[in-house]
Formats: C-alpha cells, structure tokens, sequence
C-alpha cells in the first residue's frame, strides 16, 4: 500500500487541488495531513489560491481516506467545518518493526518527542521545508515540506511512503519527480 504525507495546505485551493491530483496519479490509499490546513496563519501572506471553503469541499470529498494531526493554524471552529478529526497532537503509525509519530512539529521546537526511541521515523511539517534529518539520539526526522507555502528548496512537495518497499520519497508536488528519499533498514 502506499501513503501519501502532506502538510501546510493553509487554506491554499489550488495548492489542495495539486495535492488531489499527485494523490489520485500516485494511486495512494491514505492520506496523512500533519496539519494547517484552512487558515495562513497572521505571520504568513495569504496564499494567492486561499480559499478554506474551497479546500474544505475538497477535503471533505476524501474524508474517509484522511488522518490528520492538529497544526499550530488549526482549530477548533476548523473541526467543526471538517469531516474527519484533526485536533490530535500526534499520531502513532506502525510500520512493520518500526513506528512512525506523525505530528504537525510546532510543539517540540525542533526537538523529538521522549517516547520516540532509536530507529522510529518522526514525521512532521511545519517549517515547509522538504528534507530527511537524523539526530544525534538516532531518530529519522521526514519532512514533506508545504504543499502551498514551501520556504527555500525544493518548490512545493508531498511524501509517498510505499510498504512493499519501505521506503519513503519526497517528491515535488507539480511532476511528482523525486527530492530525496529514506529508506527503512
């Protein structure tokens, strides 16, 4: 099966609509959104596409594919317009002999959760910047970037985790072609 990793649509439509459109060409089976996704948040532009009621309808087309964590734009008059739940911190997603923690990131500033041990994945966006990190405690750190809002290199971007396979792959939203990859040992 494969998953497809999100975050940071900020209410963004056309951004939502690129995102619908890698998912369905990429034939995922779930959806993972690590959060902001209606609002732009009072330190960012508003997106040249916003429009919440926009991503709305289009999240709430495929609700019964999506899980989301909260972001630091999230909240809960956002909850109360979606179909599917988004106010949780994080969630645990088990991957053969690893666990994947799956947070939007704002709430560990950079830093890894104390349940995380050597060889999990922390999955997480809120910086908008697309990359794999390790830490000096071994945990490997995914990042899909920003689908509306990307900051630096790579343009807007997206994850694809493939079970058969293990291995994960950022790719760019617009062609799908691959930013970098991590692969689970």
């Amino acid at each position: 099966m494969k998953f497809f990793f999100a975050s940071d649509i900020h209410g963004d439509l056309s951004a939502a609509k690129a995102m619908q459109a890698a998912f369905v060409r990429e034939g995922a089976g779930r959806l993972f959104l690590l959060g902001d996704l209606l609002y732009h948040g009072p330190r960012n532009n508003i997106p040249a596409g916003y429009d919440p009621k926009g991503v709305i309808a289009l999240l709430s087309e495929m609700k019964d594919k999506i899980s989301a964590v909260r972001g630091n734009c999230d909240a809960e008059v956002d909850q109360m317009v979606l179909p599917f739940p988004i106010m949780a911190d994080y969630a645990v997603l088990p991957l053969g002999e690893h666990v994947a923690y799956l947070t939007h990131g704002h709430l560990f500033d950079g830093g890894v959760p104390a349940e995380i041990l050597e060889g999990d994945i922390l999955i997480e966006g809120h910086t908008h910047i697309a990359g794999v990190t390790k830490t000096a405690t071994g945990v490997t750190c995914l990042n899909p970037g920003s689908v509306s809002m990307p900051k630096g290199e790579p343009p807007a971007c997206y994850m694809i985790f493939e079970s058969e396979t293990q291995l994960f792959s950022i790719r760019h939203l617009d062609s799908g072609h691959e930013f970098c990859r991590y692969e689970m040992k």
